[in-house]
């Protein structure tokens, strides 16, 4: 399974940006997918979950800012990310599961400046 995540950059507080994540191999029946980030000198932490079903899950950091989704057909996982803050500054990761087996993404860098 390989997972090809884009739509990483530099935008300034307030802005908006959106990520993707295409995954790509023998996969059959994605379970959950989502983002998760890791900020300089932090643990990595879940941002956003959406179920193969539809139902999402977010970090109360981004709550009413994030909106996650997902299109099945391509096998892909979306980050809408509005009202940026500095403090989302970090690298931020694709999962998937995939018959009870997690997959990451190489990560995409976010950076908001104030």
């Amino acid at each position: 399974v390989q997972l090809q995540a884009s739509g990483g950059g530099l935008v300034q507080a307030g802005g908006s940006l959106r990520l993707s994540c295409a995954a790509s191999g023998n996969i059959f029946a994605i379970n959950d997918m989502g983002w998760h980030r890791q900020a300089p000198g932090k643990q990595r932490e879940l941002v956003a979950t959406v179920s193969s079903g539809g139902t999402t899950n977010y970090a109360d950091s981004v709550k009413g800012r994030f909106t996650i989704s997902r299109d099945n057909a391509k096998n892909t996982v979306y980050l809408q990310m509005n009202s940026l803050k500095p403090e989302d500054t970090a690298v931020y990761y694709c999962k998937v599961v995939l018959r009870g087996i997690s997959y990451w993404g190489k990560g995409t860098l976010v950076t908001v400046s104030s």
